[in-house]
């Protein structure tokens, strides 16, 4: 019956609104249910300084960034070669700091390790490999860094 109502599947207290009178919301299947009765805090008036990104960067972070900068045009080092170069954390640390600083960097010059482009960023990538003549590969569906001859080992 397309237009009835769907059955009652909540158990005793379910879907019902807690003290505060506010509803929970469900953030996923995994996830607890949580009260999203807070408000956000109001953002600064003009003039006035707020929470904004600092410009102290972790040194994990500098030094991340350090490396990334030192990379030559048309060469790239994969997330992994970043981490086993500074000696210190991992494929995913690095990906971490080029998420949240990497836009001053040329980003595209880290990738992973088996060349594929960054997914949601692959025609701005694209076009500064081939700005900076990276050695490409051309696949059925995509395109790849060709990592035999555009790897950079940090030499």
């Amino acid at each position: 019956m397309p237009n009835s109502p769907p059955p009652d599947r909540g158990g005793p207290g379910r879907g019902e609104y807690p003290a505060g009178g506010r509803a929970l919301r469900r953030m996923g299947n995994n996830a607890r249910m949580t009260d999203n009765s807070a408000d956000p805090p109001a953002p600064p008036a003009f003039g006035e300084e707020g929470p904004g990104p600092s410009t102290d960067l972790p040194p994990f972070a500098e030094m991340v960034l350090d490396v990334i900068d030192r990379i030559p045009p048309g060469r790239v080092m994969t997330y992994g070669d970043v981490a086993e170069y500074l000696g210190e954390g991992g494929p995913r640390q690095v990906g971490r700091v080029l998420a949240l600083y990497g836009g001053a960097v040329p980003w595209w010059r880290v990738v992973r390790a088996d060349g594929t482009l960054l997914p949601g960023h692959e025609h701005r990538a694209l076009a500064a490999y081939r700005t900076e003549g990276t050695p490409l590969r051309e696949g059925v569906e995509q395109y790849r860094v060709d990592m035999r001859r555009a790897r950079w080992d940090g030499r």
